[in-house]
């Protein structure tokens, strides 16, 4: 197990200093070979000096005493014009507030930056708390200035798996389908039906039906880096 620095297309640069956060990296005969359809091993190995590793997906740091400690998922990392924003740094200090339950930070869509991150809060049962108040918090306690959320959004419950871990993608798609009738209303399309599916080749697409105006929304979609389809 290893800790590597990637650029950002995902090829090794080097490893990681002690205490430096990377991606966590295997490699050895209990590492599995690789999935049956050939689609899902796109991104999964990392080619360290001639050897090939398994990109576990986890963000993790290696202490001064040899011990792992998981940071993430990489996934989960918000890019804003390059720079890569850790989600936990923001809902870290958000849930130093005292009304708020849970924080969840993901990225949303942007035309010029890739992604800004947006954070939503429940907040603790029978408190009542304003975005803006939230704001100006996070403001005052994210470390980072590039992290600080470009917006707050309240919601009564977060999302939830099974196992009762937030669950970000529903708030992706959020993000996603809300620049979508964004750009739908500037350009004076009509949005008869939106859905996501899963592409074997592409991945996630966001798919939309229209009535009217498919060929200017299709064009302001194309400066966003989600994948979409205007039909």
């Amino acid at each position: 197990m290893r800790v590597v620095i990637l650029d950002d297309a995902g090829r090794f640069q080097r490893m990681a200093e002690r205490e430096e956060v990377g991606v966590i990296a295997l490699k050895g005969p209990n590492v599995f070979a690789g999935y049956l359809d050939p689609q899902q091993n796109k991104d999964l190995w990392i080619d360290v000096e001639s050897s090939r590793w398994l990109d576990t997906g986890d963000l993790g740091r290696q202490d001064s005493q040899g011990y792992f400690w998981l940071a993430g998922r990489r996934k989960e990392l918000i890019i804003r014009g390059g720079h890569n924003i850790d989600p936990k740094l923001i809902e870290d200090a958000l849930s130093k507030h005292p009304a708020v339950a849970l924080a969840a930070a993901v990225g949303s869509p942007d035309a010029y930056a890739g992604e800004v991150p947006v954070v939503y809060v429940q907040p603790k049962p029978g408190v009542l708390v304003s975005d803006q108040e939230l704001m100006d918090f996070a403001a005052a306690h994210v470390p980072e200035r590039a992290a600080i959320p470009k917006q707050v959004k309240v919601m009564p419950l977060l999302p939830l798996t099974g196992i009762g871990k937030i669950f970000k993608p529903a708030l992706q798609q959020r993000e996603i389908e809300s620049t979508v009738r964004s750009q739908a209303a500037k350009v004076g399309a009509s949005i008869g039906e939106l859905w996501f599916e899963r592409d074997p080749r592409l991945g996630q697409v966001v798919r939309v039906r229209t009535s009217a105006g498919a060929v200017p929304l299709k064009a302001a979609l194309e400066r966003y880096a989600f994948k979409s389809e205007v039909l």
